[in-house]
């Protein structure tokens, strides 16, 4: 059970240099005690490659994605970049994927956004074998995977642990067959328990696999000022109220915006959600979204959130 922290994108793409930013933040979190650091991808950088450069430069870590969208992308060259990172990082890198939201893939890559269960299914089948195998011969409907020859990275051991950001419950059954777990993101811990863990969970001891991994994404942040923190919470994240995915998310965790999701107080209101997302089943912990409030604020929350993690690890 273990504590970690997704970076924000936006932060790293308003430095100077993306990636000296990333490492310098992932050298910070190492030092404070976290377990893991996770890394968005928008438009920008390129989140495999920058999880692979900071767990190499920051071997205490393991590293990861939240999330790779897998529209416009390929199961065979993603393949590739995850194993790139695997290697990079000596067996520290998963990789969360997610189907994206429907506006963002319509309007960015003119892909229609249909039968997207489908998609997953097919997508991680071929990944599956590909990452597995080191090749693969999947001719499905909405795609096809065959590797022309063997499409092994040197050093990419052990394979690389792949996990879905998947709330509904056809995305979680797919994912409970043919992944590793999940990455749920603004799910309260009642909702957690009832409608992430049990039924991922049950479809996992169906199909005859491991327990799966819950990575719970939680949005908090440590301050004083909770009104001004609540307020940028309210604008940063008001698009996620319309994604149908998450809307239902949200109203099945008793709330009624996004927002209302994230933790926003002093210490001990972050670490007993961080306990209840624990109780309700969650394998792991990350907190997202730490920059809600002032620079200062953002590192008294890593180091509460070291010191949480030190104490579960110990």
């Amino acid at each position: 059970m273990s504590i970690g922290i997704a970076l924000s994108p936006f932060g790293l793409d308003a430095s100077d240099n993306a990636v000296d930013a990333a490492v310098v933040l992932g050298k910070e979190a190492a030092a404070v005690g976290v377990s893991s650091l996770w890394f968005g991808q928008l438009f920008s950088h390129d989140t495999i490659g920058l999880a692979g450069i900071v767990g190499r430069e920051v071997p205490e870590l393991e590293v990861g994605t939240s999330v790779v969208p897998i529209a416009a992308r390929h199961p065979l060259l993603m393949s590739s970049q995850a194993q790139t990172a695997q290697a990079a990082t000596h067996g520290r890198f998963t990789l969360g994927v997610g189907l994206g939201a429907r506006f963002l893939t319509e309007s960015a890559f003119g892909a229609p956004y249909d039968r997207p269960i489908a998609r997953l299914r097919e997508f991680l089948a071929a990944l599956r074998g590909v990452l597995a195998n080191g090749e693969v011969e999947f001719r499905g409907e909405t795609l096809t995977a065959v590797t022309p020859m063997p499409a092994v990275v040197a050093g990419a051991e052990p394979t690389v642990p792949v996990l879905v950001a998947a709330m509904g419950p056809q995305a979680l059954r797919v994912t409970a067959e043919l992944a590793d777990g999940t990455m749920p993101f603004l799910v309260g811990p009642q909702a957690l328990a009832e409608h992430i863990v049990a039924p991922i969970t049950a479809a996992a001891e169906q199909a005859g696999r491991p327990r799966p991994r819950i990575v719970a994404m939680v949005p908090g942040v440590v301050t004083a000022d909770v009104d001004t923190a609540r307020a940028t919470a309210t604008e940063q994240m008001a698009f996620y109220n319309d994604i149908p995915s998450y809307k239902r998310m949200i109203e099945l965790s008793g709330a009624s915006h996004a927002a209302d999701l994230a933790v926003i107080g002093d210490e001990r209101a972050l670490a007993d959600q961080i306990a209840a997302y624990f109780d309700a089943g969650a394998t792991d912990v990350v907190v997202a979204q730490t920059d809600l409030a002032t620079d200062a604020d953002r590192r008294r929350t890593w180091q509460v959130l070291g010191e949480l993690n030190r104490a579960r690890t110990a």
